[in-house]
C-alpha cells in the first residue's frame, strides 16, 4: 500500500496528492505562453486563442478548441476584433469578449451561434478586463471599461445589462476584482490600492476584511471558491488572507514569502474538506497554502493554467495535466501507513486470501471482533469511488465483495451501483472521450447531464451504450440521444436527402419520445426542405406534420395531410391559415381540389361569412347553390325593393342551373310579395312576408273575398285547398248563410261530409243536418254518426246492406240499432 501514498503531501491534518490525467497535447513550441486559455469546469473542453493581440491582416490569431484530454476538436483563424477574455458557459459554449464590448458565442466545434453587446457606451470606452462567471441564473459576463465603470450580464440567455455605480478614486482598471454570487445577488468586489469596495445594483460600499490590517499592504489578487463560500486575498507584502466571502469571518493569514503577484490563484477544497487550501502559481512555483498555515511547494517548468473544480484543481501545461486535490478521508484511513481502520484491514485480508494465507482469517476475526465488517465494506466501496487508477479500484471492490460474503442481510445495492458508475467513469475518462470526471463531480453533475455532454460531443454510440447499461428509461436515455443524432445527421451535406431519410428511419424507428417533426424542423432550418418533407412522412401524428408544412409553404400538402387525418379542427386550422396567406382566387382554387376541405369551409361560411360563401359559389360556377344563397339572403333584407332584387338574382341563377321549377316558384314568390305590398298599402292588412295560404286566410278573415278569388286564380290554387280555406273561414266566423250559398255555388270538390264536420266543430247541429242529405251514400252512415243520429245511421247501413257498418252500430249498444238488426235477419 505504500506506493499509493508516495505522492501524498501532508498539509496540516490532511494530505494532498497530484493525480496525472490523460493528456495528448499537440502544441507548438510556444506552448501556453502568449495565449488566452480557458478550460471548462467538470473536465470540460479547453480553448486557446494564440497571440490575441496580433492584429496583422496577414497573420491572424488562431482559435483552437481541444477536449480535456488534449485531442483537437477544431482550429480556425480569428477574423473578428481584438479579444480581451474567453470563457465557457455551463453548457460548454465558448464566449469571446472583444474590446468593443461584443460577445461572440461559439459551440464546441467552433461554429458561430450568436452574439450580443455589453452596451453602446462600451464601444467608445473599450473593455479593459472581463470575466465569465456562473450563478444560479446561468452564465454571466462582467466587464470593466476604460471609463472605470463595471457592467454585468447575469444571464446571457436572458440578457439584462446592469451598470454598477462608480467607484470613488478609481482610474483605469482596479488592482484586482472578481464577481461574487451571494443570496441570489450578484456583486463585484474590488481593490484599488489600499481600499476595497463591494458594488451592488445601487451602491458602492467600502469594506475591510477582518484581521487584514493596513500593515499587510494592498490587495493585488483575489479569488473565490468554487461554491462562492470562501474568499482569498493576496497582498503586495506576500500575505494570503482567507475567510468567508461575505467578509464577516477570517480563516487564516499565511505569509507566502513571495511578494510578487501570482499569475493565478485558485481555491482547492472538496465537499466536507478537512483542510481548505488555496493554490497560487508563479512562473516557477506552485504553492498550496492551507488555512492551517502550512504550505506545499511544487516546482513549475512550463507555463500552467489552473482550473478550479468542485473537489480540486486541474493543472494544465503544454505537456500534461494533473488533478491536485485533498486526499479523501476514507482513502487516508485505508491507505495510510500502519492504518488499523476496518477498510485497511479488510483490504489486507483480501490480499492474504488471494495468497492463500491464513492471515486472511486473522484480519477478518479482528474486524468481526470490533463488529466493523459492514463499515469496512462501506469504506472500501467509497474509497474505490475516489481512486483514478482502475487496478486500485478493482482491489478495493474485490475486498468489499470478499467482506460482504461474511455479512448477513447485507444490501448489495451500493456495491452494484458503484461498480456500474465506475465502469462508466473509466470509460468517459479515456483519452478518446476526454471527460476526466471524479466521482464527486459525476454525482454533482448527474447522469443526465453526463449523457447530454456525450451527445453534445457527438459520442452517440457511447451515450446509447451507457443508457442501456444503466437501464435508463428510453424517453430519458436512448430516445433523447437518437433525437440529437438525427438532428445532426440532417446537417450532413455530403449525403443525399433520400440516404439521410432512410438512415434516420432505420436508426430511430418508432423509438418512444422521438418526434420526426422535430427532426424535420431541424432539416428545414438547415435549408433542406425536401429532406424535411421526406422525414415528415414518418411522423404518425398529423397534428405535428401540418404546422411544419405550413411553415415550409407547402400549403397543398399540409391541406392534404389535414384531410387525411380526419381531424376537422386541423382542417379548419389549415384553411384559416391559407385564407390569410393566399389571395382569394388561389385560395378557392386550392379548395376545389379538396372536396372535404371545401365542404367544411362552406359550413363555416354559412355560419360566419355569408359573403365569402357567395364568392365561393361564384368561383365554382355553382348556380344552384348560388341561387339558394340568394333565396336565404333575401330573408335578411328589410326593404321590399332590395328583397325583390335579390330574388331576381336567384331566378337568374336557377335558370342558369336549368331548374325551371325553382325559378318559377321564386317568380311566384316575387308576385306574391308585390301583391302583399299593394294590399298593405291599400288596406293595412300586414300581409308582407306571409305564405300564400296564410295570406288567403288573412284575406278571408278580413272579408276580402274578391282579393282571395284573385289569388286563387292567379296562383292556380287547387280547388280542394281553396274550398277548405273558405269553408274553415266561414265556419269560424259563423257565416252560415254564406256557407250554404257557397255549398250550392257548384259541386263541392271536397265533398259535403267536410261541411258536416266543420259545422259540428262549431257545435251547430242544425246547420250540419242540412248537408247530410248531400253526402254520398258511402259517407251517409258516417255523416249520421257525426251528428249523433244513430237510427239514421242504421237506416243508411240497412239501405246499403253493409254488414261491417251494422256491426259497428250494434257494438254501440243502442236498442234502436238492435231492432234494426233483427229486422235485417
Amino acid at each position: 500500500m505504500s506506493f499509493i501514498t508516495a505522492n501524498w503531501n501532508p498539509l496540516g491534518d490532511a494530505f494532498y496528492r497530484k493525480t496525472e490525467l490523460h493528456m495528448c497535447w499537440n502544441l507548438r513550441d510556444s506552448g501556453l505562453r502568449d495565449s488566452l486559455v480557458a478550460a471548462a469546469h467538470y473536465g470540460g473542453p479547453i480553448a486557446l486563442l494564440r497571440e490575441p493581440q496580433r492584429r496583422s491582416p496577414s497573420s491572424r490569431p488562431q482559435l483552437e478548441i481541444y477536449l480535456a484530454s488534449g485531442i483537437s476538436i477544431t482550429s480556425f483563424p480569428w477574423k473578428s476584433g481584438p479579444v480581451v477574455h474567453i470563457g465557457w458557459t455551463v453548457t460548454d459554449e465558448l464566449l469571446c469578449v472583444q474590446e468593443d464590448g461584443s460577445v461572440l458565442i461559439y459551440n464546441l466545434f467552433g461554429s458561430f451561434k450568436r452574439h450580443f453587446s455589453m452596451g453602446q457606451e462600451v464601444v467608445q470606452s473599450q473593455v479593459l478586463e472581463a470575466k465569465v462567471f456562473h450563478s444560479p441564473y446561468g452564465t454571466g459576463v462582467a466587464i470593466v471599461t476604460g471609463s472605470s465603470r463595471f457592467t454585468l450580464a447575469t444571464n446571457i440567455d436572458d440578457l439584462k445589462l446592469r451598470r454598477l455605480p462608480e467607484v470613488p478614486g478609481l482610474h483605469g482598471k482596479p488592482s484586482s476584482w472578481l464577481v461574487l454570487t451571494q443570496d441570489r445577488q450578484t456583486k463585484v468586489i474590488l481593490s484599488n490600492g489600499p481600499e476595497m469596495f463591494v458594488l451592488d445594483n445601487t451602491s458602492c460600499t467600502p469594506v475591510c476584511p477582518p484581521g487584514l490590517s493596513p500593515q499587510y499592504g494592498s490587495v493585488v489578487h483575489m479569488c473565490v471558491s468554487f461554491s462562492y463560500k470562501y474568499l482569498s486575498l493576496f497582498t503586495d507584502t506576500g500575505h494570503l488572507w482567507t475567510g468567508s466571502s461575505n467578509l464577516q469571518d477570517k480563516l487564516s493569514i499565511v505569509d507566502t514569502k513571495k511578494k510578487t503577484t501570482p499569475n493565478q490563484m485558485v481555491w482547492c477544497c472538496r465537499p466536507q474538506s478537512q483542510q481548505l487550501s488555496v493554490v497560487l502559481m508563479w512562473d516557477r512555483l506552485l504553492l498550496v497554502a492551507g488555512i492551517c498555515g502550512d504550505t506545499i511547494q511544487f516546482p513549475v517548468d512550463d507555463p500552467c493554467v489552473l482550473v478550479g473544480e468542485l473537489d480540486g484543481v486541474r493543472i494544465i501545461n503544454s505537456t500534461n495535466q494533473d488533478l491536485l486535490q485533498e486526499v479523501p478521508l476514507v482513502c487516508q484511513d485505508i491507505f495510510k501507513i500502519a492504518s488499523m481502520a476496518p477498510g485497511a484491514l479488510l483490504l489486507e485480508a483480501h490480499r492474504e486470501y488471494e495468497k492463500s494465507s491464513q492471515k486472511a482469517d486473522e484480519y477478518l476475526r479482528e474486524i468481526k471482533e470490533q463488529s466493523m465488517l459492514g463499515e469496512a465494506v462501506r469504506q472500501c466501496v467509497e474509497a474505490a469511488a475516489h481512486e483514478y487508477d482502475a487496478n486500485t479500484q478493482k482491489s478495493l471492490l474485490r475486498a468489499a465483495s470478499f467482506g460482504k460474503c461474511f455479512l448477513v442481510d447485507f444490501s448489495p445495492d451500493q456495491f452494484v451501483t458503484m461498480c456500474r458508475e465506475l465502469r462508466v467513469l473509466n470509460t468517459v475518462r479515456d483519452g478518446a472521450v476526454g471527460l476526466p470526471l471524479t466521482h464527486t463531480q459525476f454525482k454533482q453533475l448527474t447522469l443526465q447531464v453526463l449523457i447530454d455532454r456525450l451527445v453534445y460531443r457527438q459520442f452517440y454510440p457511447l451515450a446509447i451504450e451507457i443508457c442501456r447499461y444503466l437501464k435508463i428509461p428510453d424517453y430519458q436515455g436512448v430516445s433523447r440521444v437518437l433525437k440529437h443524432w438525427a438532428s445532426c445527421k440532417v446537417q450532413q451535406k455530403d449525403l443525399s436527402d433520400e440516404a439521410i431519410a432512410r438512415a434516420v428511419c432505420v436508426k430511430v424507428g418508432d423509438a418512444p419520445g422521438v418526434s420526426y417533426s422535430d427532426i424535420a424542423a431541424k432539416a428545414y432550418e438547415c435549408g433542406r426542405t425536401e429532406l424535411a418533407i421526406k422525414l415528415l412522412d414518418f411522423e404518425a401524428r398529423s397534428g405535428e406534420q401540418v404546422p411544419l408544412l405550413l411553415k415550409m409553404k407547402r400549403s397543398q400538402l399540409a391541406l392534404s395531410k389535414a384531410v387525411e387525418s380526419g381531424d376537422t379542427d386541423l382542417v379548419y386550422t389549415v384553411v384559416t391559415y391559407l385564407k390569410n396567406e393566399l389571395n382569394r382566387g388561389d385560395f378557392f382554387m386550392m379548395l376545389r381540389n379538396q372536396p372535404v376541405a371545401q365542404s367544411l369551409y362552406r359550413q363555416f361560411c354559412k355560419l360566419q361569412e355569408q359573403e365569402t360563401l357567395k364568392d365561393l359559389y361564384n368561383q365554382d360556377d355553382d348556380h344552384q347553390e348560388l341561387a339558394n344563397y340568394y333565396i336565404t339572403a333575401s330573408y335578411r333584407e328589410k326593404r321590399l325593393e332590395t328583397r325583390l332584387s335579390v330574388l331576381q338574382k336567384a331566378v337568374d341563377e336557377f335558370n342558369k342551373a336549368k331548374n325551371e321549377f325553382a325559378a318559377k316558384a321564386t317568380e311566384e314568390e316575387m308576385r306574391l310579395l308585390r301583391f302583399q305590398r299593394k294590399l298593405d298599402d291599400e288596406k293595412g292588412a300586414g300581409l308582407l312576408g306571409l305564405s300564400l295560404q296564410e295570406t288567403m286566410e288573412v284575406l278571408l278573415s278580413l272579408g276580402l273575398h274578391k282579393h282571395t278569388e284573385q289569388l286563387y286564380r292567379d296562383f292556380r290554387l287547387p280547388d280542394k285547398r281553396y274550398w277548405w280555406l273558405k269553408l274553415k273561414s266561414m265556419a269560424e266566423k259563423h257565416e252560415w248563410e254564406e256557407l250554404e250559398k257557397f255549398s250550392k255555388s257548384k259541386k263541392s270538390p271536397i265533398g259535403y261530409l267536410a261541411f258536416v264536420d266543420v259545422c259540428m266543430k262549431s257545435n251547430n247541429k242544425s246547420e250540419a243536418r242540412k248537408y247530410v242529405s248531400k253526402v254520398t251514400p258511402e259517407q251517409k252512415v258516417r255523416a249520421h254518426m257525426v251528428i249523433g243520429d244513430l237510427e239514421g245511421a242504421a237506416d243508411a247501413a240497412i239501405e246499403r246492406r253493409n254488414d261491417s257498418e251494422m256491426g259497428a252500430l250494434i257494438s254501440s249498444g243502442k236498442s234502436s240499432v238492435k231492432r234494426s238488426s233483427n229486422f235485417i235477419r
